[in-house]
């Protein structure tokens, strides 16, 4: 990661959303392809650059010093969710790069397109 890479705002602040995930591959390779995610770090943690935020995708841990209470895990059941991440991206129907899955849905065209992927 260089030095521009950094999330360190010079005013305002930034986004980083945490992901505890079961398989950081499967995940980085989910964002880096779908939303074209700039990977910064590979592994432990992935650290991704997506659009104006930034993404962390890392395996569950044991508690640390400062929260000796809290455990990291990925969602035991994918019917259950505590958090989730909703990506609202512009209308890519229309001259969309090949790279870009299609929408499965079609909806009115003055509504945004919204995914809420949980890769795990």
């Amino acid at each position: 990661m260089t030095d521009d890479d950094f999330p360190d705002p010079q005013s305002g602040f930034v986004l980083t959303h945490f992901l505890v995930v079961s398989d950081q591959d499967r995940s980085r390779d989910f964002y880096q392809s779908v939303f074209g995610a700039k990977v910064l770090s590979e592994r432990d943690p992935v650290i991704m650059k997506i659009a104006n935020s930034w993404l962390i995708l890392n395996v569950g841990g044991a508690p640390t010093d400062d929260k000796p209470t809290v455990t990291l895990a990925p969602p035991a059941d994918p019917d259950h969710a505590s958090a989730f991440l909703n990506i609202r991206v512009a209308d890519i129907r229309h001259g969309a790069p090949s790279s870009l899955p299609s929408p499965r849905t079609t909806p009115a065209k003055s509504a945004p397109t919204s995914a809420t992927p949980m890769v795990t």
